[in-house]
């Protein structure tokens, strides 16, 4: 009798545990479908899909790896859960389901309790935009050496001024783009900022700041497309041009591409202006073998304006990033902190509710860099490192997307095409 009690003690034990052990069906595909699926299906950037269980099952181990340890989803700020709205970290709750069901075998569960699949946009993440502007000619990219960043430059033909409300960079062919920055060069006279660079001071032209160009776009990895609040738009001006500038990276296949631009236009003019714009210290120098060299750049906001997202971006050799503002009154508060900065992850961080910084305010950007033998990435940690475009030189760069508080205006602008 002691014996049957003890196996029918162990076999209800057995399946107690087995009932814990959570399931695809169930427990895991949800969390999947709403935190990785944006990349992790066919077509898109991640190297495997993650959508079916025949798809996930090889990959348990890794996602147990992964996602234990905080490197899946990428995320590298520090700033509490609701500070920003593109947050992909996963809650403690779904971190232990994952690890639970790795380690419990990775069972399927029951088809019956699989969500649906979800549905994604075919192609264009915003839409079917309202206007496509493509390069003229695909671009031949070879199998293998080193690619100088690409320049293309197309007209918008737009004849009058134009609010945008979504707009999106679609590489042609994923796999050889690296990242796409997307530049707007309006006719005439540059149109007044809303800010003033302080470090480094850049130079003026009859009392004008000197860039004739506004970044407006931008696509990398971690990076996803622009749709505006209700309310608010961006500006095109009529006879504006716009240049992609494209880093490409030979895999080992010859491959040819042709990214577009894709824009959908706000139904009516908005109340509040958006701007995509960027600031940078070209002026930097990295010692060789240092592995701690700190490069600021700091802006003053001109008018009032609301910060809506930042993005940090170096290369290879960036170590972190800190932003402060500095309020008129003398506050100062850190915004972001990235200390863990990842090349591979171009993330832009947007604010849950964007920041306001009254006229006066001044924004700081710190970046570090690891110039020594250390850094695992450096390709070549004996090199005097300066500007450049190429992923071996160094950049100190944040592309920043903010509002003007005051009205927005401009005549004739519509949202036909």
């Amino acid at each position: 009798m002691k014996i049957v009690l003890g196996m029918l003690a162990s076999l209800l034990t057995c399946t107690a545990v087995a009932a814990t052990v959570p399931t695809f069906s169930k427990d895991v595909a949800p969390i999947l479908y709403k935190n990785c699926a944006t990349c992790h299906r066919p077509g898109e950037i991640a190297p495997m899909s993650l959508l079916t269980y025949e798809d996930t099952r090889p990959w348990a181990a890794s996602i147990k790896e992964k996602v234990a340890s905080g490197a899946m989803p990428p995320w590298h700020s520090t700033q509490p859960a609701g500070t920003f709205s593109n947050d992909r970290r996963l809650s403690a709750q779904d971190k232990d389901t994952l690890v639970r069901w790795a380690s419990g075998g990775a069972p399927k569960g029951d088809a019956k309790d699989l969500p649906p699949m979800p549905k994604f946009s075919a192609g264009w993440e915003i839409g079917t935009p309202d206007v496509v502007i493509s390069m003229a000619d695909p671009y031949e990219v070879p199998a293998g050496g080193t690619i100088d960043y690409q320049m293309f430059t197309m007209p918008t033909n737009f004849t009058t001024d134009k609010w945008v409300q979504a707009i999106e960079v679609r590489p042609g062919t994923r796999a050889v783009v690296h990242h796409i920055l997307v530049f707007c060069q309006e006719p005439g006279e540059p149109r007044p900022q809303a800010y003033k660079s302080i470090i480094p001071k850049l130079p003026e032209r009859n009392g004008k700041r000197s860039e004739s160009i506004t970044l407006i776009a931008s696509t990398a990895p971690g990076t996803n497309a622009l749709t505006f609040p209700a309310g608010q738009a961006m500006l095109l001006r009529a006879g504006a041009k716009v240049t992609f500038q494209i880093h490409y990276t030979a895999n080992g296949t010859a491959a040819k591409d042709r990214s577009s631009l894709g824009i959908i236009f706000a139904k009516h003019a908005p109340e509040q202006e958006i701007r995509n714009a960027a600031f940078s210290n070209p002026t930097l120098k990295l010692q060789p073998g240092l592995d701690n060299q700190e490069v600021d750049s700091e802006i003053e906001f001109t008018e009032d304006s609301h910060i809506v997202s930042l993005l940090p971006h170096t290369h290879l050799r960036g170590k972190s990033w800190e932003y402060h503002v500095v309020y008129p009154d003398g506050r100062n508060e850190v915004i972001l902190s990235v200390p863990n900065y990842d090349f591979n992850w171009q993330t832009q961080y947007v604010f849950a509710k964007p920041l306001a910084v009254p006229k006066g305010t001044h924004l700081v950007g710190i970046a570090h860099y690891d110039n020594s033998a250390a850094k695992k990435t450096n390709p070549d940690p004996t090199k005097l490192v300066r500007w450049g475009q190429q992923t071996w030189d160094e950049m100190q760069y944040t592309g920043i997307t903010f509002t003007i508080d005051q009205p927005a205006t401009s005549e004739g602008a519509g949202s036909s095409k």
